[in-house]
């Protein structure tokens, strides 16, 4: 149940964000890949709690994904603001995408 907790909640974070940083900055590429991401996370956690058992793995690869381009642009800019703060809270949502599986 932690992991659709988790899904739901960094996909709503990445679709905010997407949509926050196109606000303040006009980046087309936050609103598309915050958009999809968000989405795609949030069916993925809707798809895990109707019982669809690869949705997990697909919300798990997803964040990882997500993990990785953070960390990535955290290196890059130097700011922990977005990048940092996404990077955090998708290694909480991993971890607990992770352990709902083992559970």
């Amino acid at each position: 149940m932690i992991g659709i907790i988790a899904a739901i909640a960094y996909g709503i974070l990445a679709l905010v964000g997407g949509i926050i940083g196109y606000a303040q900055a006009k980046s087309k590429m936050s609103l598309i890949s915050g958009v999809i991401s968000g989405v795609l996370l949030i069916l993925c956690g809707v798809a895990q709690f109707r019982g669809v058992v690869w949705a997990g793995t697909l919300a798990a690869v997803i964040t990882a994904v997500l993990i990785v381009v953070f960390v990535m642009r955290l290196t890059k800019t130097r700011k922990f603001m977005p990048a940092g703060l996404m990077a955090i809270a998708g290694g909480v949502a991993l971890a607990a995408l992770v352990a709902d599986a083992f559970v």
